[in-house]
């Protein structure tokens, strides 16, 4: 049993707390509350995550996660993920959206509406379906097969981009959005391939896919219609999948018919070394010389290539501005360009660790 003086010195104690505590308003002691728990976070919450590229400064050294993004596998969909970024001037972990940032660069959303390396948004509007590249570098082939309509009237289809295919290596790799007349969000609607054969990845946040050399990972991002694909060393494409809502087709006046919701893929892309010769609709834009062609002060600045980048299907690589060719030797003295395009900057100038975000 305490005495009755230790416990005189113990209320002592805890009427002069209440003074203390009594002094700060109810924002400040939130703000301290915070700051006790985020240090907390950082101490025994937060993941640590190790960059394992052979070529970055940043090999083998280990990274806490921030505050605002504790973990690399947040059981909330809607939190984001901390992610380590190998190319990052400054060797600290990052948060990212789970899913593609329609107004982040290498994004490719709405009808369709990029944005490229250099920030600048621009349309392009292809042909329903029909097959565009939208990378094409030595080691690496991204196209897209585009869907639409054309109300009467028009003189050009609505589009959206319906599916992606890739080569890689001597691999072929391809996910599209299936039909669908009315939209269910806890209906899956991804369907993948891999060298030809359908690929099946179990539902449910966070369950993968691995092709048996390792070389292609597939993520669910969320439950269902959202993954992220990786390609090691090379690429990681963020991917949704969304309809067409009535709202939509309102405002636009797309016409959309009953029977169809024209399910498609929101995507953002990450690249980790392409060349400085890599064409595509949105690889072009990541050539170091490269001069956007989209008029400033335009609403929607249309830029053309339909012609040079259209391909016979989505898993061929014969546009006539295509440079995909694995099996030659690749130029040592080729620049090869890195880029930010997951980087969080919805925290203003200091989510970029060290990298101001502009607009």
């Amino acid at each position: 049993m305490a005495s009755i003086k230790e416990r005189s010195k113990s209320l002592v104690a805890i009427e002069e707390a209440h003074k203390i505590m009594g002094s700060f308003s109810r924002n400040e002691i939130s703000i301290m509350f915070l700051v006790f728990v985020s240090g907390l976070l950082q101490i025994h919450g937060a993941d640590k995550l190790t960059c394992y590229r052979s070529e970055s400064p940043c090999r083998f050294k280990q990274m806490p996660c921030p505050a605002e993004c504790p973990l690399k596998s947040p059981s909330n969909n809607t939190d984001k993920v901390c992610y380590v970024n190998c190319e990052s001037p400054v060797c600290k972990a990052e948060c990212k959206s789970s899913k593609p940032n329609c107004n982040g660069p290498g994004s490719a959303c709405l009808d369709p509406r990029f944005i490229g390396a250099d920030g600048i948004v621009f349309y392009f509007h292809g042909k329903s379906n029909e097959h565009f590249s939208l990378v094409s570098d030595r080691d690496l082939q991204i196209n897209a097969r585009f869907i639409g309509l054309r109300p009467a009237g028009r003189s050009r289809d609505f589009t959206w981009i319906q599916a992606l295919g890739i080569l890689f290596n001597s691999h072929s790799f391809s996910l599209e959005a299936e039909r669908a007349a009315t939209w269910d969000n806890k209906v899956d609607h991804l369907k993948f391939t891999y060298d030809g054969e359908e690929v099946v990845i179990p539902a449910g946040r966070l369950s993968e896919w691995k092709s048996s050399q390792s070389d292609l990972i597939v993520q669910r991002t969320s439950t269902s219609n959202s993954v992220l694909v990786t390609l090691p060393e090379i690429a990681e494409i963020s991917v949704n999948v969304v309809p067409i809502t009535k709202e939509d087709d309102r405002i636009h006046k797309y016409q959309i018919p009953k029977d169809d919701c024209f399910a498609h893929l929101e995507v953002q892309f990450r690249f980790h070394g392409l060349s400085s010769k890599v064409e595509g609709v949105l690889g072009r834009t990541y050539q170091p010389d490269f001069k956007n062609p989209a008029k400033p002060g335009v609403a929607m600045p249309v830029v053309g290539g339909d012609k040079e980048y259209k391909t016979s299907s989505l898993l061929s690589a014969d546009c006539n501005a295509c440079s995909f060719s694995p099996n030659e030797p690749s130029n040592k003295e080729d620049l090869k360009i890195k880029q930010y395009s997951f980087i969080d900057c919805s925290g203003g100038s200091k989510s970029g660790n060290g990298i101001v975000c502009r607009k």
